[in-house]
């Protein structure tokens, strides 16, 4: 079995995040991408602007019409910091014998080396990084051999510019799927924060 494993705050979700995942199923053959949302980023100092059972739910959501995706609460359910080597662990165990595929854009791959265990993570998946636009920076040396270049180019959307847009009211027609929409205008998600000008 084929696994691909795509962790993130996902907050929220959009879809840009759901067009890398069917990407990946397609070009790397997958059977299963595990949308793994992350209950405390340590990389974002454990913040999120969403509480992870509403990330969990837009996720849900989100995928239904994506066949192999799932969404996992792998994270969610750990204490402490949600660091990718332990998920893919975790992973490997309820998988026994899948090759396991790491899901990232191509910043996170440029950072991948300053992870926590990096070379942990790459003992354990291979990784499956979404192309840039225009010209590309190197990878560092210890991802050589260890990446593959997936035929989709970051968009620039990000969930950033997506919570700029709920605060200031502006329609997410093209950002997120529909019941993704629905579900943010349902339990008015994000609606908290301060209107950018």
């Amino acid at each position: 079995m084929r696994i691909g494993v795509f962790g993130g705050t996902f907050d929220p979700i959009h879809n840009a995040h759901c067009e890398l995942a069917r990407t990946a199923l397609r070009a790397a053959r997958l059977d299963k991408v595990l949308f793994v949302v992350s209950a405390r980023p340590p990389h974002k100092g454990g913040e999120t602007h969403a509480d992870a059972e509403d990330r969990y739910a837009l996720v849900c959501a989100a995928i239904t019409d994506i066949p192999g995706a799932e969404a996992s609460r792998l994270e969610m359910e750990r204490k402490g910091p949600s660091y990718t080597v332990d998920t893919l662990r975790a992973v490997a165990k309820a998988y026994p014998g899948a090759d396991l595929f790491l899901i990232v854009g191509y910043d996170a791959l440029l950072d991948l080396p300053k992870w926590y265990d990096a070379a942990g993570i790459l003992r354990q998946a291979r990784v499956l990084a979404a192309r840039r636009p225009g010209p590309m920076q190197d990878p560092p040396p210890m991802l050589e051999g260890r990446y593959e270049l997936l035929p989709f180019q970051e968009t620039g959307v990000s969930s950033t510019e997506l919570r700029q847009r709920i605060r200031n009211g502006a329609p997410l027609e093209g950002w997120v799927p529909p019941a993704v929409a629905r579900l943010i205008a349902e339990k008015e998600m994000y609606r908290d924060l301060q209107p950018l000008t």
